[in-house]
């Protein structure tokens, strides 16, 4: 069995043993079945694509904390995640900032994502143009997420705060925006060289490189 296969096989059933937690007496249904749809429809659309366009391990790495960051958002709500409300209570702090975690990945994972996509399909060379096209889809993915987020409560009758998390806080989508715009810049400016070496060690990759010379 490929080396890579096997290492994307054995990520594959972490999630899916992540997903079985996050579902197991989540704090509420309907809410665990809303917050966690996008780890679930993500994962499903890389396992359909996966002999047509395969990621290198190590952003499948990066999906799967993604994943796992969300799906534990949905078992307890990201304004509950008992964590950070101990922090909260410790610190005296005036909301949980769990869902600011969400968000700063919400920016980093897709961000390495859209790069090897890029990167892969020659569309953008390596260079500045490349981080500011990575970082401002990051930034429209995450506006209209938000957007996504308030249809759904008046779709569903819901209030804004609970769909949106809000916690009491007008500026919640700002904030959410800026941490997913605070996590694609340093998704880029930490692991790029990372991702570069990942790319150059990925088989698919090689062969890619080598018809362009």
């Amino acid at each position: 069995m490929e080396r890579n296969y096997r290492n994307n096989l054995i990520l594959l059933v972490l999630y899916l043993g992540i997903v079985l937690w996050s579902a197991w007496k989540p704090y509420g249904r309907l809410v665990w079945l809303m917050q966690s749809l996008a780890a679930l429809l993500v994962v499903l659309v890389l396992i359909l694509t996966y002999k047509r366009f395969r990621f290198t391990t190590f952003i499948y790495i990066v999906v799967l904390v993604h994943m796992t960051i969300i799906l534990i958002g949905a078992h307890y709500t990201y304004s509950r995640n008992p964590l950070f409300e101990l922090l909260k209570t410790e610190l005296g702090l005036s909301r949980n900032y769990y869902d600011r975690v969400g968000h700063f990945f919400q920016g980093f994972g897709p961000a390495l994502m859209a790069r090897e996509i890029l990167i892969r399909g020659n569309h953008v060379k390596r260079g500045r143009m490349l981080t500011f096209i990575v970082v401002t889809m990051c930034l429209g993915m995450s506006a209209f997420y938000e957007l996504l987020e308030l249809g759904t409560s008046y779709l569903l009758g819901l209030p804004v705060e609970v769909v949106m998390g809000m916690q009491g806080s007008s500026w919640d989508s700002q904030w959410d925006m800026l941490m997913a715009l605070i996590g694609s810049i340093a998704a880029l400016a930490l692991f790029s060289r990372i991702h570069d070496r990942s790319l150059k060690s990925n088989s698919v990759y090689r062969k890619s490189e080598h018809k362009k010379t």
